[in-house]
């Protein structure tokens, strides 16, 4: 039996729609590297994330990822996913992205937010190192503070200090050798900051679904990219009450062709999860089958084209407990290879 009828065989209705929509691509081998050396899904955690308090009752809380880490004992996924070191000596890896007053302002008017949002970078950068390398087939980074509506005013913006999936996106490219990195962002909220550090770039595709009509108020269809990066940034307004299906038939309408036409040596996921129905501060309907979903069409895509290297960040979520179902259901997708 042939490698594609096997995965047909074994894999659920579902996920043989996604990768037959996936392989309808131009039909060319999937990567050039050898596939997964290492066969776990790395995981990015530290308590020094819990030290970040914006204010008394602020959604964006610790709670957040003590729910998610709470989430992961119980289920016993924390036991099956690799813990991945933290990257040191960090700071040059953020003026690609960020100016130094920008980095200054923020080391100098909340100290304690700086160091852990800097911490926060450590992580991601040390999941992009291992999963470019194979030292893990694709990682979840459990951070906090989220990062993609940074950009460089010298303060916080939307319980943002710095982009880390933009950080992310330039180390890959930088340090690891990746030419094309796709970043693909489900929360609900437009990733502006994001949006406008590769709005020239036709090195990044970054392809994001949100509410338009939420802050920041960014993320209009209409902007696709300028000069050299136009076509590469894609911007999908989507209604209040959207569904699973809903979201995915935009996965399937607009991204599919895109990544087909990009090939991506490196896929990110900034991983909103306020996207997810019950949260305070959004209003699709999306249930977990929604996040699983995409996590299996992203997992598709990266076995294609970029064997498998796919790193996810968290960004958004302000439900505890939909917070946390949402992230043990987009982990025990990425585990399942």
């Amino acid at each position: 039996m042939q490698r594609r009828d096997f995965i047909l065989a074994l894999s659920s209705i579902f996920f043989l729609r996604v990768k037959d929509q996936v392989m309808a691509g131009e039909q060319q081998p999937a990567g050039t590297g050898a596939k997964y050396p290492g066969t776990r899904t790395g995981f990015v955690y530290d308590e020094v994330y819990l030290r970040h308090v914006i204010a008394p009752g602020h959604p964006e809380s610790p709670q957040r990822l003590e729910a998610v880490m709470k989430a992961m004992e119980v289920s016993g996924l924390i036991r099956q996913v690799q813990r991945i070191i933290p990257l040191s000596g960090v700071d040059p890896w953020l003026l690609p992205i960020h100016t130094r007053s920008h980095i200054e302002s923020i080391r100098q008017h909340d100290p304690r937010s700086h160091h852990v949002a800097v911490q926060a970078v450590t992580g991601a950068l040390g999941a992009v190192r291992d999963v470019s390398a194979g030292a893990v087939r694709n990682a979840f980074c459990a951070l906090r503070p989220p990062g993609h509506h940074a950009n460089n005013t010298g303060r916080e913006e939307g319980f943002c200090y710095y982009n880390t999936v933009a950080v992310a996106a330039r180390y890959a490219q930088q340090a690891c050798g990746l030419d094309k990195v796709l970043i693909v962002d489900w929360d609900y909220h437009h990733g502006n900051g994001t949006e406008n550090a590769f709005y020239t770039d036709p090195s990044v595709l970054f392809f994001s679904t949100h509410d338009f009509f939420a802050y920041p108020g960014t993320g209009h269809p209409d902007r696709t990219g300028e000069g050299a990066g136009k076509g590469y940034n894609i911007n999908v307004h989507l209604d209040c009450g959207t569904t699973d299906e809903e979201i995915i038939a935009v996965y399937e309408e607009r991204l599919l062709p895109a990544v087909h036409k990009f090939k991506p040596d490196m896929i990110l996921i900034s991983a909103g999860f306020d996207s997810r129905k019950s949260d305070p501060l959004g209003c699709f309907n999306l249930t977990d089958q929604a996040f699983v979903r995409l996590t299996r069409m992203l997992m598709a895509l990266a076995d294609r084209y970029c064997d498998g290297r796919i790193v996810s960040l968290l960004e958004g979520g302000y439900n505890l407990e939909g917070l946390a179902s949402a992230v043990t259901a987009h982990v025990q997708t990425l585990l399942e290879g």
